[in-house]
This record gives structure tokens, C-alpha cells and sequence, in this order.
């Protein structure tokens, strides 16, 4: 009887629209953070290479010694050593600088070209970059490289600036996205409680509003204005049917009185006494219709619920199996008995459940055929006891089980027994529906009923 569902946190339209509003608002920031990101890279690149354009227009004003001093100079102001430069014969010769080489083909056009690498002097090597080289007016070549590494050491700040953006966004967002799933959640959580407790037949419970006046109070609201005229409606039918049986009784009380008389006062042979037999069993009949008919009733009121105790299960199915073992014996049926070990004890009213399953194991005994089978048997269920009794007669038909809780009701292999007036299984419901517990009807292995009583009371608390 389980089932596999979605987790919760999915389950609800505001979860799936928080969560893609998150994933939309994420995906959002890191395009407009990334673009940023290439902008700024690209800015700086731009930046680089206008300067290294600049440095070498400025040293082309000088010559010979002075172009050798302001060089040297340059270095001292180069405080992150983005730049090198290097001063060569037109051979290729190196004069001065941390350069030790020209790059090769790197054209002499006073233009910036792209290098996979130089050498310089002390022995360290860049992978790659931006170099310039021009000839100076004293034959001998100039060469500025900008180093690449620095520039990306810039742009890794700008990066890691950009990543802890996205995810201060991020985690704010996730963090809001659970706090405001919570909430809808917790009170559809409550809803469905009392929902459950509704259809488990306490029609005077009704479904939380809160003081926030949302749309789910607003809904909660018309559900409530609809279950108290239900409420209203049922105690009117109710009182009614209950009425009728009450003050019935009386009138029919008198007559079977007058009647038994009437039959005393009658000679064996009298050709009305068998008439007045039959009058007599069918007030009976009819008497016993109405005191069932109050039985529910009263059953269907709550009133009995502060008496529950803790019933041990393995010693009620003894009793009820010993008490109908004969019964069975008679008919020359087998009425067997399963209790699995160590069940959990069940809150309840010992003689009301003593009821119910008697009424059960009374049907069972009534449609199973001579010779058949039938189990009473306690199991453990996912944690909660599980009481059932199964049989191998005619069974109930699928389109009945649902039906044969309702009063009066009678399927088909009931109706031809002639018996009983539709009210045993109203009384198990009853009984089940104040305990909180669960009625389940189905089709056992041989073709017969399998009807179980679910010992779990979490409906109603």
C-alpha cells in the first residue's frame, strides 16, 4: 500500500517557480557578470597596448647615450614589470636590457604583433605576449615586449571579484528560495492533515487560516464555508433517520407486544397463529434494523474516544477467535488463526473492536461455503498492525467494495442469503472511522474477501 512520490520540496507550483526563478536569476547574473568580465579583460588589453605604443613613440626621441639612459631609467619605474625592452645590433646582437634576443619574425614596423615567448636575462622565460620592435636612428634595434602574465594576473583579480559577485547571489538566492518554499509548504502540510482527519469523518474539523488573508486562506475560507453546510446538511439527515429510529421504537415495541399476545391467547392449531409468527419475527427484524441503526450513530458521534486504552491485539484475536471457533466447527469450516510476534499494542475501545471483527469474521463465516477457510490474522504493516480476515467464498465484486460500508447496502452474494438488512459492515466502518484507522476491502488469493483493518491512527491527530 505505498507508493513512491516526487520529493516534497517539487511537489508544489511556488517550489518549481521559486526554484526556476532562482536558476533564471543565476544564469542572468553570470552572462551579465561574464560579459563584465570580457569588457574589463578586454579594456586592459587595450589599455596595454596603447601603453607599450606610447613607451616606444617616447623613446624614439632620444638617440644614442640618452636613449641608453632613459631605457635604464625606465626599468625603475616599471614597479610590476609588465614591460622589458631590449637593445640590439641590426645583426641581432644584444647591447642592453633584459632581453637577450630579438623574438623571432618579429617584424620591425613599429607595430604590436603577438609572441610566443623571449628570454631574458636572467634566465626566466614568458610564454607568451605582445613585442614592438623599431629601428632607432643610430642603425640599432629596439624591442618592447609586454608580458602576458601580468595582465592575467590582473584579470584573475577581476575574475575572483566576479565569481564571489555570482555567488553572493547565489546563496542568498537558494537561502531565500528555501525559506519561501517552507512556508506554502507547512501550511498545505496542514491542510492535508486536516483534510484527513475530514474524510476520516470528523466533520467538525476545519481547514487553518492564517492572518495573512492569502490566497490560500482565501481558499481555505471557501472550503470551510462549504464543510459547515455540509456539517449542517448531514446533522439534519442524521437527526432525522435517528429520529425516526427512536421514536419508532415505542410504537413497535407495542405492537410486538399486542402481538405476542394475540399468539399466546391463540390455540396451536389456529390457522392465524402461523400468521401472527411471521408478524412477530418481522417486528423483531424490524426492531433490530432500527437498534442497529442507532448503533451507528452513536458509533458516528466521538463520544467514546476518551476511553481508549492500550489493547494488546494478540489476546483481542484469541477471544474472537475462540469465541466463533465453534460457530466455524459446526459448519464444518476452518477458522485459523496467524499473529505475527512482538505487535505493537493498539489505542482503542477494547468491546467496540471486539464488535468489529466479530461482524467481520460473522460475514466470513456466513458466505464461506462448507468446508471452505477462513483467516484471521495480525501482521506488522510498515510499523502500524494490520488485522485481517480472509476467506475463500464467493468475495465481493470490485464494483461493490466500496459500497458495502454504506447502510443497507447489500451486494449480490449477500442479497441471495436472504440475510441480515445491510447494517454489519456500516457498524465496522464506524468502528474503524473512530478509531482513526484504515478499512481496506479486496480479493483474496483463492477467489473470496480480504478485508483489513490498518491499526494507525495518524488521521486523526
Amino acid at each position: 500500500m505505498s507508493s513512491t512520490h516526487t520529493p516534497e520540496q517539487w511537489r508544489s507550483s511556488s517550489s518549481r517557480l521559486l526554484g526556476l526563478y532562482c536558476i533564471l536569476f543565476v544564469a542572468w547574473s553570470s552572462m551579465l557578470l561574464g560579459v563584465m568580465y570580457w569588457r574589463i579583460s578586454d579594456y586592459l588589453s587595450d589599455l596595454s597596448e596603447s601603453g607599450l605604443q606610447q613607451r616606444t613613440h617616447l623613446f624614439m626621441t632620444f638617440e644614442g647615450a640618452a636613449l641608453d639612459d632613459a631605457l635604464r631609467d625606465s626599468l625603475r619605474y616599471d614597479l610590476h614589470q609588465v614591460y622589458a625592452y631590449g637593445l640590439f645590433t641590426a645583426a641581432g646582437q644584444p647591447l642592453a636590457g633584459p632581453l637577450v634576443a630579438v623574438p623571432s619574425e618579429l617584424p620591425l614596423d613599429g607595430r604590436s604583433h603577438p609572441v610566443d615567448g623571449w628570454v631574458l636575462a636572467t634566465g626566466a622565460r614568458d610564454e607568451g605576449g605582445s613585442a614592438l620592435g623599431v629601428t632607432t636612428h643610430d642603425g640599432r634595434v629596439l624591442v618592447f615586449v609586454r608580458q602576458n602574465g601580468k595582465l592575467t594576473a590582473v584579470n584573475s583579480i577581476i575574475l575572483d571579484a566576479l565569481l564571489w559577485g555570482v555567488s553572493l547571489t547565489v546563496i542568498p538566492g537558494l537561502a531565500g528560495w528555501h525559506i519561501l518554499r517552507r512556508r506554502p509548504l507547512k501550511r498545505i502540510q496542514q491542510i492535508e492533515a486536516a483534510t484527513n482527519r475530514i474524510v476520516a469523518g470528523d466533520l467538525g474539523q476545519r481547514l487553518p487560516v492564517s492572518d495573512r488573508r492569502d490566497e490560500i486562506d482565501r481558499l481555505s475560507s471557501i472550503v470551510n464555508a462549504m464543510l459547515e453546510r455540509i456539517e449542517q446538511l448531514m446533522t439534519e439527515v442524521k437527526g432525522v433517520c435517528d429520529s425516526i429510529a427512536h421514536d419508532l421504537r415505542t410504537p413497535l415495541t407495542r405492537l410486538r407486544a399486542h402481538l405476542y399476545r394475540t399468539r399466546v391467547a391463540l390455540d396451536e392449531h389456529d390457522p392465524h397463529a402461523d400468521q401472527i409468527d411471521k408478524a412477530l419475527l418481522e417486528t423483531d427484524l424490524l426492531m433490530a434494523r432500527f437498534a442497529a441503526l442507532l448503533r451507528v450513530s452513536e458509533l458516528e458521534s466521538h463520544q467514546r474516544r476518551s476511553a481508549f486504552v492500550d489493547i494488546d491485539v494478540a489476546d483481542l484475536l484469541q477471544e474472537v477467535h475462540q469465541f466463533y471457533l465453534p460457530l466455524a466447527e459446526e459448519k464444518q469450516q476452518v477458522l485459523a488463526l496467524e499473529i505475527a510476534p512482538s505487535l505493537a499494542p493498539v489505542s482503542g475501545d477494547r468491546e467496540l473492536l471486539f464488535e468489529a471483527l466479530a461482524n467481520l469474521l460473522s460475514n466470513a463465516l456466513r458466505f464461506t461455503p462448507e468446508h471452505g477457510r477462513i483467516l484471521l490474522r495480525a501482521v506488522d504493516d510498515g510499523g502500524a498492525t494490520r488485522i485481517d480476515v480472509i476467506d475463500n467464498g464467493p468475495g465481493i465484486a470490485p464494483q461493490d467494495r466500496a459500497l458495502v460500508y454504506q447502510r443497507f447496502f447489500r451486494g449480490g452474494a449477500e442479497a441471495g442469503h436472504g440475510e441480515g438488512f445491510g447494517l454489519g459492515l456500516s457498524i465496522v466502518a464506524a468502528i474503524v472511522g473512530l478509531h482513526g484507522f484504515r478499512l481496506r476491502t479486496g480479493a483474496s488469493p483463492d477467489g473470496g474477501a480480504w478485508l483489513s483493518i490498518r491499526c494507525v491512527a495518524d488521521a486523526l491527530h
